[in-house]
């Protein structure tokens, strides 16, 4: 016999929490678009990117997608114009994530928009958007939290972890991320 648990993850319910799509549609992405998207064997970015404009996903001009990458609900995703997704990315996106322009979500980067109310005894789901901002760079395994805000510029170095909002032009790494130093730009080739 186990002793007496806090939780009961027996009486674990969603709640109020909704997809968002219909269960037709769902069920389509799951079996259909999901794979497509995720095949390592279909290396063609715009395939993919048709695809997840088909079922819902606002994306703009110039974005690449590599093999491998996992959309929970694209229907929840936005992305602005010349992003790139790397290999095996996941964008588990139970509420909406949005990436601005010119922005790098680098191989392996897991965007986390859900948790559980650790305090309730029936472990209540969470969520809460995910904001990636102009320009910023998620190195290779980073980890972001449900909530978080990366401003323009901001850098999340190669497995770095954020519960929190970073700020703009600053370089953080570490498990909690931390500021190491802020991010400078050089001038382009040939301007002044």
């Amino acid at each position: 016999m186990s002793p007496s648990s806090p939780v009961q993850l027996d009486r674990y319910t969603n709640g109020t929490y909704s997809p968002g799509a219909p269960f037709w549609r769902q069920l389509l992405w799951y079996f259909v678009g999901q794979p497509l998207v995720q095949a390592h064997w279909l290396p063609m970015s715009g395939v993919k990117v048709a695809l997840l404009r088909a079922f819902g996903a606002t994306l703009g001009q110039g974005v690449r997608i590599k093999p491998g990458v996992r959309v929970k609900f694209p229907w929840r995703l936005t992305v602005g114009d010349h992003v790139w997704i790397g290999e095996d990315a996941w964008i588990d996106n139970l509420a909406p994530v949005t990436i601005d322009s010119h922005s790098c979500v680098s191989q392996g980067v897991y965007l986390c928009t859900g948790n559980h109310d650790w305090s309730h005894p029936h472990f209540g789901l969470r969520t809460a958007p995910i904001h990636l901002q102009a320009g910023c760079w998620l190195g290779a395994k980073a980890v972001v939290g449900p909530g978080v805000t990366v401003e323009p510029g901001a850098i999340l170095a190669l497995g770095g972890v954020t519960g929190r909002s970073l700020a703009a032009m600053t370089i953080y790494a570490g498990n909690p991320a931390q500021p190491i130093k802020v991010r400078v730009m050089t001038a382009e080739e040939g301007q002044a």
